[in-house]
């Protein structure tokens, strides 16, 4: 099963192995560390499936709309470098529970969101939940 879930909220047992998929854990400023984000909080850090840097920026300091946000992110996810990694996460997550990670409390507009359904595009039987 594949879960999504803010990366600040309590860890527990039933999340399996959790990713973040953050590009960095700092606050917007992009360069003070986030010091409610501490590395016993997930196992592992897949930046490489995080919304590039100007996509980020993009939308939140220069208005870029949500809808615009969604198709260049899924664009990214797309390319033959980074849809190799999200094809390994969704076969990894029939195989056992994983929670993907990021810093927005909800995921309707969240870019985990949009991964969670890229992986299921490409394993159909996956199994989705989102916290």
């Amino acid at each position: 099963m594949l879960k999504t879930k803010s990366i600040l909220k309590e860890k527990e047992k039933s999340d399996g192995i959790r990713i973040s998929v953050m590009s960095r854990h700092t606050y917007s400023d992009g360069i003070t560390p986030d010091i409610r984000i501490k590395e016993n909080l997930y196992e592992e850090h897949l930046q490489k499936l995080a919304p590039e840097q100007k996509l980020i920026g993009a939308y939140y300091k220069r208005g870029l709309s949500w809808n615009e946000f969604e198709k260049k992110y899924l664009e990214q996810l797309q390319t033959k470098e980074t849809s190799d990694k999200v094809k390994k996460l969704a076969k990894r997550s029939l195989e056992e529970d994983i929670t993907i990670l990021c810093i927005e409390d909800s995921p309707e507009k969240c870019h985990r969101r949009i991964l969670a359904e890229e992986c299921k595009r490409y394993e159909p039987s996956l199994m989705i939940k989102h916290n």
